[in-house]
């Protein structure tokens, strides 16, 4: 599905820039870390991600979903394309919510994720650096979930770019109105909202899961509107690895190895 890829790389592109823009021209935050010195890496991971996507399902998530449709799979096959459709999406970000809980709860998972969670800036760049072992077994948990759900293809293309899309808005450093950030936040995930789940206090990156909507935090009782130290005292990061040197490449790859702090 080479127009689907095509279709991706675009919005990536285009939203990639648009949120680099914001940022250099209405920052929220003082980016103390450097976008010289965390760019490159969280870029590779993008690319690394992106490879290990296509070495492991090398037609993409849409191509198997059109394969589960073809074998009937799922509680959603035979329904029409306007209720498929949707329920799809909401089924799948609703899985991936509960999946982000998950790698926060389980210690074997956290090693995994909490990659994502050590970069000592939040940009639009964070909301891309993913440990490539993190993307392969997300990548697995996709297709469970779309051949559970039958899933129609077109559900899985819409979903990927609203996750990709969503991604690197909510990671982005940029500041708005706040009158307009309210707003926002009672269907989107805002910034604002997702910098508190990067906060180095364990109990503030323990909440604020959602990537896409905020109803999920909110119905699951996970919500949280405002860090103990506001919005521009806010820690970013984990106590752990305050290092620069832990922001490399090489020790960025091998930190889910590394023992459990």
């Amino acid at each position: 599905m080479e127009g689907e890829a095509a279709l991706r790389l675009g919005v990536f592109v285009g939203v990639l820039g648009a949120m680099a823009l914001w940022e250099a021209l209405a920052p929220r935050r003082a980016d103390f870390a450097g976008p010289r010195r965390r760019w490159p890496a969280n870029l590779a991971f993008a690319v690394f991600g992106t490879l290990v996507g296509r070495v492991l399902v090398p037609g993409g998530a849409a191509a198997f979903a059109l394969h589960a449709q073809g074998q009937g799979w799922g509680f959603l096959a035979g329904m029409p394309g306007f209720v498929a459709i949707p329920a799809a999406v909401v089924l799948l970000d609703l899985a991936i919510y509960f999946q982000h809980r998950i790698f926060h709860r389980v210690p074997l998972l956290w090693r995994l994720h909490r990659m994502h969670h050590s970069d000592l800036a939040f940009d639009t760049t964070t909301g891309i650096r993913f440990h490539p072992l993190e993307i392969a077994l997300s990548l697995a948990i996709k297709l469970a979930v779309i051949a559970a759900t039958g899933a129609p293809p077109e559900a899985v293309v819409i979903f990927e770019l609203l996750l990709n899309g969503s991604s690197l808005f909510n990671h982005a450093n940029i500041a708005m109105p706040a009158g307009l950030e309210r707003a926002l936040r009672l269907i989107v995930v805002t910034p604002d909202m997702h910098r508190i789940h990067h906060s180095w206090r364990r109990d503030e990156t323990d909440s604020n899961f959602g990537f896409s909507v905020s109803i999920w935090d909110r119905l699951f009782g996970t919500y949280r509107a405002v860090p103990a130290d506001g919005q521009l005292g806010l820690t970013v990061g984990l106590p752990e690895f305050r290092d620069p040197a832990d922001q490399r490449l090489l020790p960025l790859l091998a930190q889910p190895f590394r023992p459990p702090q």
